[in-house]
């Protein structure tokens, strides 16, 4: 890259995150124009396209890939250079690690296991981004996912994390005043079901409700499974929630015990990065958290 002007290095970074040209553009301050006209004089210089143009917004070609691994790096170092106040010893990991996880596993899970994590690497910023949807490796939004299923094409490297289990929760409150199921079918008479909105959902992982009893439909629902959470906890109906978060929650009496659902999660990291320090040791993390705990994803 000898030659190349880092400010069209930090255009290409700056699209490869956001996945858009005009969001790339509003973060760096400039217009949409100059981003292009920045980005094409980059590849002009480089003889290859580094993006595809998708109705979603730019994504990045093998080259892009490629040219991606060593621009992080050298953005890596310049923020080291910018950060004098976080004295590190050598071979300390630095810049950034950002992990997508579902709403549930991040904030009920993860969560609970990161102050170990950032001990470990004082010099390294962790970002954890728990919320309902996923965000893609492919555009570079993440560093690390936690999914609910093995993604089916990419340039991305999948694992089997660990099977979970969910079950049907209420509150004993809700439960004195209408009553304990005996059965599935009784589910049908009356019950309040809490649930996710079917329109919102963003992975069929999420159907749970047919798999209890069919023909049940949630009468209170949320895209949130913390939202779901809480709704359950103060007692506006019966919900499957996953047994980490239901088990956790001391107010929760399990409904239909004998109803158990099962969904797995999978490890994904993208093959040009996968083997970057800092990669390594979060997937690292999140297996040995996960191995040691797995009683709380999959209880007795």
């Amino acid at each position: 890259m000898q030659g190349t002007d880092w400010s069209d290095l930090q255009v290409f970074l700056a699209i490869a995150r956001a996945g858009q040209m005009a969001r790339a553009g509003a973060a760096l301050g400039i217009d949409p124009t100059t981003t292009s006209r920045r980005l094409r004089r980059l590849e002009a210089r480089l003889g290859a396209a580094l993006f595809e143009q998708t109705r979603e917004g730019q994504v990045m070609t093998e080259a892009g890939e490629a040219l991606m691994v060593k621009v992080e790096a050298m953005a890596q170092a310049a923020m080291a250079i910018g950060e004098p106040s976080r004295p590190r010893a050598a071979g300390q990991l630095t810049g950034t690690l950002r992990i997508s996880a579902s709403e549930g596993f991040g904030s009920w899970f993860l969560a609970a296991h990161v102050p170990g994590f950032v001990r470990a690497h004082p010099a390294l910023t962790l970002d954890l981004v728990a919320s309902s949807g996923f965000l893609s490796l492919s555009k570079r939004e993440a560093d690390i996912a936690v999914m609910l299923s093995r993604p089916k094409a990419g340039p991305v490297i999948a694992r089997k994390l660990s099977d979970y289990s969910l079950q049907l929760y209420a509150s004993q409150t809700y439960l004195d005043g209408a009553g304990t199921p005996l059965g599935p079918a009784d589910l049908l008479k009356g019950h309040g079901l809490i649930g996710y909105i079917p329109d919102l959902l963003y992975a069929p992982e999420l159907r749970y409700l047919d798999e209890v009893q069919a023909g049940l439909a949630p009468t209170v629902r949320s895209s949130s499974i913390n939202a779901q959470h809480h709704l359950i906890a103060a007692g506006a109906g019966i919900g499957v929630l996953p047994c980490f978060m239901g088990d956790a929650d001391p107010s929760l009496v399990p409904v239909l015990s004998d109803r158990r659902i099962i969904r797995s999660f999978w490890l994904v990291t993208h093959k040009d990065t996968h083997q970057l320090a800092r990669v390594r040791a979060g997937r690292d993390w999140i297996l040995d958290i996960v191995q040691r705990h797995r009683t709380l994803l999959l209880p007795d």
